[in-house]
């Protein structure tokens, strides 16, 4: 069975999927050292940067994270077992309680900051400002393409 043809734009995009592998890896090795300061993992950094500015339910956390209902579920049971958050009652539905973070969830992310904050400076600094902010926009419209265009078809 042979493979069908690919366009140089769809070269281009499996080469930047390919880097974007890599880059993920080295981002979570990243984010394990930084969450480590404050008491935490990069997973359940990640759920509870989900929540810090308003709580919601586990369905909209793993939405807006990326991330399975069923991992951000064991992640904010475990987050709460361990006093990094609380369950509240959401008026808009009786079942599907919202996560919210506690102090001690606030102190760890400060933490996490002491150390997160002069890393991005430094990787930041190094790669320049605009260039971070024309990759984001470039990262936007891939990511905009994937979800209008999904494999396998419409």
């Amino acid at each position: 069975m042979s493979t069908p043809p690919q366009s140089p734009a769809g070269a281009a995009l499996t080469e930047l999927i390919l880097l974007v592998f890599r880059l993920h890896g080295r981002l979570l090795e990243a984010a394990e050292r930084m969450a480590a300061a404050g008491g935490l993992t990069a997973a359940r950094w990640q759920v509870l940067g989900g929540v810090l500015d308003e709580p919601r339910t586990v369905a909209e956390i793993a939405r807006r994270m990326g991330l399975t209902r069923q991992s951000v579920q064991r992640l904010a049971d475990l987050l709460v077992a361990e006093g990094f958050a609380q369950w509240e009652p959401n008026p808009r539905h009786r079942r599907a309680k919202l996560l919210r973070p506690s102090p001690r969830a606030y102190d760890a992310i400060r933490q996490v900051a002491t150390v997160q904050h002069p890393w991005s400076s430094a990787v930041g600094d190094a790669v320049g400002e605009r260039e971070i902010r024309r990759a984001h926009r470039t990262l936007e419209r891939v990511l905009t393409a994937i979800n209008e265009h999904p494999p396998g078809g419409p």
